[in-house]
């Protein structure tokens, strides 16, 4: 894989990230009593309790996460930032969001707030990055 083409697979991979936990919420939703609601998701999700709610939680972090992250690095991919730097700050986001996804649904909060604090200071390391 070409160095330019890593940052932009890991904008992909953050976006597939972002549909993880959303198995086990689904899987949580699905096993209430009154079943998968697909026609009120949302009010069900709300709902949810343990795992299932953390997973809940941790796919709408993603989200939140995932618009400034794949801005930050098409900004530094425009400010014509050091391949190899985009690409391990790139790597390093991904890599931290796996971790964040792991800890929020294994309830381990302050560790999870450490990780969410690295990704976020990546992010903005990409911004600033593209700024000098």
């Amino acid at each position: 894989m070409r160095a330019m083409n890593i940052p932009f697979f890991c904008v992909f991979l953050a976006f597939l990230l972002a549909y993880a936990p959303k198995v086990v919420m689904a899987m949580g939703q699905a096993s209430r009593p009154e079943g998968y609601d697909n026609a009120n998701p949302r009010d069900q999700q709300a709902k949810l309790d343990g795992v299932a709610r953390r997973a809940t939680a941790a796919h709408q972090n993603a989200f939140e996460g995932f618009a400034p992250f794949a801005a930050a690095v098409i900004c530094a991919h425009l400010a014509e930032v050091a391949p190899t730097t985009l690409s391990a700050l790139a790597v390093s986001y991904v890599g931290l969001r796996v971790v964040y996804i792991g800890l929020y649904l294994a309830d381990k909060s302050t560790l999870r707030s450490v990780v969410w604090t690295a990704s976020a200071v990546v992010t903005g390391a990409l911004f600033v990055s593209a700024s000098f």
